[in-house]
């Protein structure tokens, strides 16, 4: 294997981390930050690997070393966090997840003695608050967005409870899940390294799924039952923690529960808010001003500042403040409904539904699409694709509408792919 020196080694990282449709844009503090997360030998190794799901035997290949000796760096990899593994069909699989969702979360999800998680939380604040360029890259960028907003279910009327779809709940989530796992809430925990944590919970983000087995089966999580889970959940509505979690319909892989204060995705939804960050629920808060008495508490409560209070001139009334909402700000979480005393506000059905992709993979396409990197999942130059695979990807493309559609035939320039686009018509 040639000898990688540790400017090639991490920039060819930060090439491979880009090739994700979110990536994390270079810069010298993403190079010490990956220089305290990998070894220059682990940065080399970890660039040369696929995008998609891989086997110790595939990166034994790709490593030019024995199977064995791959499975060791992959197991030591995975049990900081910085791949997944995964049991697919019998087999041990790995995949490097981007860098959030995924291995600078992962890094603080727990206390750890081998790294300055101290240093590490600086750094991370610097890269994601001050140089701007990864947080708006990863929020604002294409139409399709990471993570979405739930609903707060306890401000849900029971009439209207019983219409909401199971997706736009965190407690269908929890209860349907075979796997759960939670582990201490990274931009807090960040927060409390730099002295600004607020004292909201900890120990509370929940990971689900293949995402959870992995992260239990190291440490970086502690495995939950669904009750615990419920218990916690409970816990972060009496908090008045927003609910955000990845945003598909199916196989959710994770929840947290921010705050409006510590949290990057609420961070980012009030900095660039009229792009839409995040996506939002369903709902929007409703206000019945014969009830409101001028307290104060929702705009209090609201995580993304999208409530002021309007003197009775302003609101047109009798000169008693209301509340007024912004709802191109607004998340729709519902936790002001919750905190109104008088039930002056109460959430109703938005006049448009926010569409949620339906899974993992319907995301990803869509987001690759929308940010210039679809060709970069169908030709991975790491490892080509299965049958199985091509065919799952290319299933989701031809169900997408005729814009989208279009951009994913430039952006690949694949004959093969142009015929069967066009063939579907």
């Amino acid at each position: 294997m040639a000898h990688l020196t540790p400017r090639s080694g991490y920039s060819s990282l930060v090439d491979r981390i880009n090739r994700f449709p979110q990536g994390a844009p270079p810069s010298d503090l993403l190079f010490s930050i990956l220089k305290m997360l990998f070894s220059e030998k682990e940065a080399g190794l970890v660039a040369l690997l696929p995008i998609r799901p891989f086997t110790a035997k595939k990166a034994a290949g790709v490593w030019k070393m024995k199977e064995s000796e791959a499975r060791n760096h992959l197991d030591r990899l995975a049990s900081r966090g910085i791949l997944l593994d995964m049991e697919m069909r019998g087999t041990t699989r790995y995949v490097l997840p981007p860098p959030m969702a995924g291995f600078f979360e992962f890094s603080m999800m727990r206390v750890r003695e081998d790294i300055d998680q101290k240093l590490l939380s600086e750094l991370f604040f610097q890269y994601l608050n001050r140089e701007e360029e990864f947080i708006r890259t990863l929020f604002t960028d294409g139409e399709t967005q990471l993570g979405r907003v739930f609903v707060h279910e306890p401000a849900l009327k029971k009439e209207d409870f019983l219409h909401v779809l199971d997706y736009e709940k965190a407690t269908a989530v929890i209860q349907s899940a075979r796997h759960i796992g939670v582990g201490t809430c990274y931009c807090r925990h960040k927060m409390a390294h730099l002295g600004r944590a607020c004292d909201a919970p900890m120990e509370i983000c929940m990971t689900f799924g293949t995402t959870a087995r992995s992260l239990t089966r190291h440490g970086i999580a502690r495995k939950v039952e669904k009750a615990q889970a419920m218990d916690l959940l409970d816990t972060a509505y009496e908090f008045g923690l927003v609910q955000f979690g990845e945003n598909v319909q199916r196989g959710v892989a994770f929840i947290c529960h921010c705050c409006g204060c510590c949290c990057e995705a609420l961070l980012a939804a009030k900095r660039f808010a009229i792009l839409q960050p995040v996506h939002t629920t369903n709902f929007l808060p409703e206000l019945d001003p014969d009830l409101c008495n001028g307290c104060g508490k929702c705009a209090a409560v609201c995580p993304v500042d999208a409530i002021e209070f309007l003197s009775g001139a302003e609101s047109g009334g009798d000169g008693v403040s209301v509340p007024g909402i912004d709802i191109e700000i607004c998340l729709g979480c519902g936790i002001c409904a919750r905190a109104c005393p008088t039930g002056a506000l109460s959430l109703s059905r938005r006049p448009e539904r926010v569409l949620t992709p339906v899974n993992t993979a319907h995301r990803t396409v869509l987001m690759a699409i929308e940010r210039g990197k679809l060709q970069n999942l169908v030709f991975d130059n790491q490892a080509l694709f299965s049958h199985r695979a091509m065919a799952a990807l290319l299933g989701v493309i031809l169900k997408l509408d005729p814009v989208k559609k279009g951009l994913a035939m430039d952006q690949v320039q694949s004959r093969y792919v142009r015929w069967l686009v066009e063939k579907s018509g």
